[in-house]
């Protein structure tokens, strides 16, 4: 019995797992520029391997695999925000621009604000 319940809810993690990167999918394809493209990949993508893993390690029923599963999650959710936080300020300061639809420009506004005053002006 308890078998029977481990694999629906790995059926169930395993599904939910794979409409998060469906959309993280769906999202590279459909989204319009490099910065909303990156966050879907990184969020949804991030929460479907890890949602994944996780009915891993709750179906083999072995402490090895759960322990490397669960370190994969962490490592996912350490990596992922970091990574793709780094790599859209290199774009950024590369000149990578917003598409037309966004609204607005966080990290332009940081810098003008930050840059010094010449001497010229």
């Amino acid at each position: 019995m308890i078998e029977f319940v481990l694999s629906i809810v790995a059926s169930i993690l395993i599904l939910v797992g794979a409409i998060f990167a469906f959309s993280a999918a769906v999202g590279l394809v459909r989204l319009p520029d490099l910065y909303t493209r990156m966050h879907a990949a990184s969020k949804a993508g991030s929460v479907g391997s890890g949602l994944m893993l996780v009915a891993v390690a709750v179906y083999s029923q072995d402490l090895g695999i759960a322990t490397r599963a669960l370190a994969g999650v962490v490592f996912f959710l350490l990596t992922a925000p970091i990574s793709a936080h780094l790599l859209a300020k290199a774009a950024h300061s590369v000149g990578y621009r917003l598409d037309k639809v966004s609204v607005y420009d966080d990290l332009q506004e940081q810098i003008d604000r930050d840059k010094p005053a010449s001497d010229d002006e």
